[in-house]
C-alpha cells in the first residue's frame, strides 16, 4: 500500500510541475525591423557569419521538458519565434543559462525548479 502511495504522489507531483511548463520571449528592435519571416528557416549560429546586420536582440525562457535539453529545444523554438516576428532569418547565441524560477516542496524537501534562459543578437543575413 505505501508503494502505491509513493508512486501515486510521484505522478500527481509530476503533473503539477509541468503542467505549468511554458516557453515565452521577447523581441527589442534595434535595428532595422524587416518583414516577419518563417520561424523555421532561422538559423542558429554560435560565430557571426558573414555580411549581417543586427535586427535586435531576442530572449527565451522554457521550463518545459523533462531534462535540460529539452528546456533547451524549448527555448530555442522560441527565440525563433522572436526573432522572425522582427524579420530576421538567423541568431548569434550569446547567452544560455539554467536559472532557478522557484521551488516546489517535496515530502519535506524543498526541491528547485529551474528554466533555461536563451539570448542572442536577431540577424539578417545577406546573400553573397
Amino acid at each position: 500500500m505505501r508503494k502505491i502511495f509513493f508512486a501515486f504522489s510521484y505522478i500527481f507531483i509530476s503533473v503539477i510541475l509541468f503542467s505549468c511548463a511554458t516557453a515565452s520571449g521577447t523581441a527589442l528592435v534595434t535595428g532595422t525591423q524587416r518583414e516577419a519571416t518563417n520561424p523555421e528557416n532561422v538559423i542558429i549560429y554560435s560565430e557571426s557569419p558573414q555580411n549581417y546586420d543586427v535586427i535586435g536582440i531576442v530572449t527565451a525562457t522554457s521550463d518545459s521538458g523533462w531534462t535540460e535539453q529539452d528546456m533547451l529545444n524549448y527555448a530555442i523554438t522560441e527565440l525563433k519565434k522572436q526573432a522572425a516576428k522582427i524579420g530576421a532569418n538567423g541568431i548569434i547565441i550569446e547567452n544560455m543559462d539554467l536559472i532557478t524560477t522557484g521551488f516546489v516542496m517535496v515530502y519535506g524537501v524543498a526541491v528547485p525548479v529551474g528554466a533555461k534562459q536563451v539570448s542572442g543578437k536577431a540577424i539578417f543575413v545577406k546573400e553573397n
